[in-house]
């Protein structure tokens, strides 16, 4: 995926980000989801987490990309050991946050790591955007066993789009 594709997927993330929060009631936000355990506010702020955690990933895969093969497989096989204690904390983050942050800060934040993604992504180069490493193919569906720095940019649009279907709002 080029570079524009991505400014523009994440653009379209956060413009329907801000329909569904502006427009669905508190009593709206309330209802669980199709296929979470989460309410619909939770799950809007997991997608937002989606988008969060690209810093990291990024920081991830320029380091891991640096060691030798063996390491990056190595790196890989440890948070997959681990899914079942990741998904329970990645369930409370959710659901904490979902259910303490008011909308307003949720769009805020929204905007804010959606605008840092863009500068970041502006600055990296090719050879950067090449870069990859293992994954831990256990954590998300959308985690493949390698992937380039460039793939970590699409990931959390995937991710939302996915989650997006399950929200039970009307609009």
């Amino acid at each position: 995926m080029d570079r524009q594709a991505v400014h523009n997927e994440i653009d379209r993330a956060r413009v329907s980000f801000h329909e569904l929060l502006d427009h669905a009631s508190a009593a709206e936000l309330r209802p669980s989801t199709n296929g979470t355990r989460w309410n619909n506010k939770q799950l809007l702020f997991h997608m937002l987490l989606g988008y969060l955690i690209v810093r990291a990933l990024r920081g991830l895969v320029v380091t891991i990309d640096r060691l030798p093969t063996s390491a990056g497989r190595r790196f890989a096989y440890v948070p997959n050991a681990v899914t079942v204690p990741f998904d329970a904390v990645n369930y409370a983050d959710a659901w904490l946050a979902g259910t303490v942050l008011p909308r307003r800060a949720l769009n805020a934040l929204f905007d804010r790591v959606i605008a840092s993604l863009h500068q970041r992504l502006d600055a990296e180069t090719e050879d950067y955007l090449a870069r990859s490493m293992r994954f831990p193919t256990r954590w998300d569906r959308f985690f493949r066993e390698t992937m380039t720095l460039a793939d970590v940019y699409h990931f959390p649009t995937q991710h939302f789009d996915f989650h997006r279907a399950q929200l039970t709002l009307t609009r």
